[in-house]
């Protein structure tokens, strides 16, 4: 009786095993490494900015590189309020897009209409721009700032609001461009998270007789919380690093007149893409810098917050459980 053959071990050699870990720990700390550098170069290249400014640059509104005067708030403002507007309509357009595809949709429609929302995220941004300076801005003006005006001419606040010369161009411009073109990425990270929830937690809810909605707030969404907050955010940055088709529909004008939707404004990419090959050395282009460096901070500021948001999430689900 033949003895059997003992199996062949698979396990890698000691030494494979050390060199996938210092490579790993190689490209962490390469990541880490950038980012240093990044932050070192913006913060050098900004310095003559930030000596002669300091903080007062984030509040300051002028922004004249004839008498070499600057300021961040215009293009600060113009940065925040169209990504904010870009998420009040993206977000819920995303949540029912997501909620159709995995719950509503028929089998036969959802792999087309999945794909085809999917494409909108491959148009090049600067298509997305050209379309909304010569379709979507005229319409605008013509069938929604003029009647708005109208209707709220002499309104306080809401007058103000929508004041504004009717050109279709503006941060409400370049924010509805933004929402059209972060929707694919939110709706897309929504649509998987809400596929991944077992799927007997939802027949349980169903057959306790739970409606469709009732299943999404009350089981889906406290399920997926974690990875629908990550879509979002995903979005946001999407929204606020983009440049090319804000630089289009945004009106690029350094002053803020108004805090009107429709007031033409400008952003911290566009004001970038704008003017940074034209700028020379001095402070114009520390200035320049200067915002890339706040740029840097916002988006810190923002991640930092939905990690804060998220453990704040896991901290009140255990106190209940």
């Amino acid at each position: 009786m033949t003895e059997p053959t003992p199996p062949t071990s698979t396990r890698s050699e000691p030494w494979a095993d050390r060199l996938f870990g210092v490579l790993a720990k190689g490209a962490a700390l390469a990541t880490l490494a950038l980012l240093i550098a990044i932050i070192a170069s913006l913060t050098i290249s900004a310095w003559p900015a930030i000596s002669k400014y300091g903080l007062s640059f984030l509040t300051r509104t002028t922004w004249d590189p004839v008498q070499e005067d600057f300021g961040g708030l215009v293009m600060i403002y113009g940065t925040l309020a169209s990504s904010f507007i870009a998420l009040l309509i993206a977000v819920p357009v995303s949540f029912g897009i997501a909620l159709f595809l995995t719950e509503l949709s028929p089998s036969w429609l959802k792999r087309p209409l999945g794909t085809a929302i999917e494409l909108l995220a491959a148009i090049p941004s600067i298509v997305y721009g050209m379309w909304g300076l010569l379709v979507f801005g005229p319409v605008l003006a013509t069938y929604v700032q003029q009647p708005l005006q109208a209707m709220t001419a002499g309104v306080p606040y809401l007058g103000a609001l929508f004041s504004g010369p009717p050109v279709g161009i503006g941060i409400f411009s370049a924010g509805v461009i933004l929402a059209i073109m972060i929707i694919p990425f939110i709706a897309s990270v929504m649509r998987d998270v809400f596929e991944v929830t077992p799927p007997m937690l939802k027949e349980s809810a169903y057959g306790l007789g739970s409606t469709t909605w009732e299943v999404v707030t009350k089981v889906v969404l406290p399920y997926t919380k974690a990875g629908v907050i990550g879509g979002i955010m995903l979005g946001l940055g999407r929204a606020i690093g983009e440049t090319m088709a804000v630089t289009f529909v945004i009106g690029n004008f350094n002053q803020l007149d108004s805090l009107s939707v429709f007031q033409a404004a400008n952003s911290i990419t566009s004001a970038l893409a704008n003017e940074f090959a034209e700028a020379g050395e001095g402070l114009h282009q520390a200035a320049l810098m200067y915002l890339g460096l706040v740029m840097f901070a916002i988006t810190f500021v923002i991640l930092a917050l939905s990690k804060w948001l998220l453990a704040s999430l896991r901290k009140n689900e255990g106190a209940k459980s």
